[in-house]
């Protein structure tokens, strides 16, 4: 077990550093995670947070049908290992008394472990050891297939609906052009982060040797529109970028 722990600590700060810079979007997910390895709840915990859910930890299944309840879970993270009732036995239970989707963990790298889990009702299954940031990218594309996570980006009173194309301050509509929607949801993706200019040209235009003036207007035209239904949000750091944030930079 040393080596799952030791592995898991080392992926722990390589995923915390992906997650943080590849996953900043609002989510909204319930994760309960079974996992009688403290590095691993520990870490799974807190790269599962910093992706946005709320988590509830659990070093056995002891509670499970309470927390099925109460805690109401969208996705279980589920170790086959556990004391008292093993993982299999966990999920049965799991899957007779909620839809909620089920990753599995185990040290075991077997198929005949893998089918089971997979045939017996899980959604998902990572051998250990295993790097928390493709935990976490599971956890989160499992979640958006079953339409649980949010889809809204929100600032302050600012709710961004990629997915919709829409935008409100407010009880208002904010009516963009469509460089001015994605730009829009490229800094609400990054909220609270400085972007240079060079960022926000390669990922809004494709491209980081056109005029860096072309940000500048389309940064002061969606601030205009943003500005006409509330205070700013949208910051120039000088020197630095800008920043969309809910109160001063």
């Amino acid at each position: 077990m040393g080596t799952v722990c030791d592995e898991t600590n080392a992926a722990q700060r390589r995923g915390l550093h992906l997650d943080i810079n590849r996953n900043p979007h609002p989510q909204s997910g319930r994760v309960l995670v079974i996992e009688d390895a403290d590095a691993i709840r520990v870490a799974l915990e807190s790269g599962l947070r910093v992706a946005g859910h709320d988590v509830l930890l659990r070093a056995d299944g002891r509670h499970l049908e309470a927390d099925l309840t109460e805690f109401r879970p969208d996705l279980v993270v589920l170790d086959v290992m556990l004391p008292g009732r093993d993982g299999f036995a966990l999920l049965a239970i799991v899957r007779s008394r909620s839809d909620a989707g089920v990753v599995m963990l185990t040290a075991r790298d077997g198929i005949d472990d893998r089918l089971r889990g997979l045939t017996t009702g899980a959604d998902d299954y990572v051998v250990k050891p295993f790097v928390l940031a493709e935990v976490v990218a599971r956890v989160n594309a499992l979640l958006r297939r079953m339409g649980r996570m949010q889809s809204t980006l929100i600032v302050g009173d600012l709710v961004v609906d990629p997915e919709a194309g829409t935008v409100r301050r407010g009880d208002a509509v904010v009516t963009l052009t469509a460089t001015e929607f994605k730009l829009l949801c490229y800094l609400a993706e990054h909220r609270g982060k400085v972007l240079t200019k060079t960022q926000i040209l390669s990922a809004v235009w494709g491209f980081d040797a056109y005029d860096p003036n072309l940000v500048e207007v389309f940064i002061s035209a969606l601030r205009r529109k943003l500005e006409a239904h509330g205070p700013r949000l949208l910051h120039t750091m000088r020197g630095l970028g800008y920043v969309l944030r809910d109160g001063p930079p």
